[in-house]
């Protein structure tokens, strides 16, 4: 099992940041480690995301359903017979001092005890990268901001 947590306050607004991060088909374009992102569907608020990602040499495609409740919170989970759990949280709270406070939240356990030994260290480091990832996006995308 591995938990990971970060929190950050980030000069935009939690509806720029909603957006980006529920704008999966696009996460190739600023996120190295996704290598295809597609909606397989959607209906009301959810949507059913197809993602390759890649780990070194390593591709693990894999299905997963986000509850979007714009603008404040994505939960994200799968039941892929990959993982014995994945779960990703976004919530997204307005800062009294400006900007959004931003939580991401994954969690997750792979089936195979030997995929979770190989994965689970580069899972963590490219979580860590996520935030940072859609900082730089959010710059590109609605200017830098101090």
């Amino acid at each position: 099992m591995t938990t990971y947590t970060e929190r950050q306050r980030i000069i935009y607004e939690a509806s720029q940041l909603f957006d980006l991060v529920a704008d999966v088909e696009r996460y190739p374009e600023f996120m190295s480690w996704v290598v295809d992102s597609r909606i397989r569907s959607r209906h009301d608020h959810t949507i059913v995301v197809d993602m390759t990602i890649a780990v070194g040499p390593a591709r693990r495609r894999f299905t997963t359903t986000g509850v979007l409740r714009r603008p404040h919170r994505i939960d994200v989970t799968s039941s892929d017979a990959m993982f014995d759990r994945f779960m990703q949280r976004w919530p997204f709270e307005s800062a009294t001092e400006g900007g959004t406070n931003i939580e991401y939240h994954l969690d997750f356990k792979f089936h195979s005890r030997v995929l979770q030994m190989l994965m689970a260290r580069a899972f963590a480091r490219q979580a860590a990268a996520t935030i940072s990832a859609f900082k730089r996006q959010a710059h590109r995308l609605y200017g830098i901001r101090s």
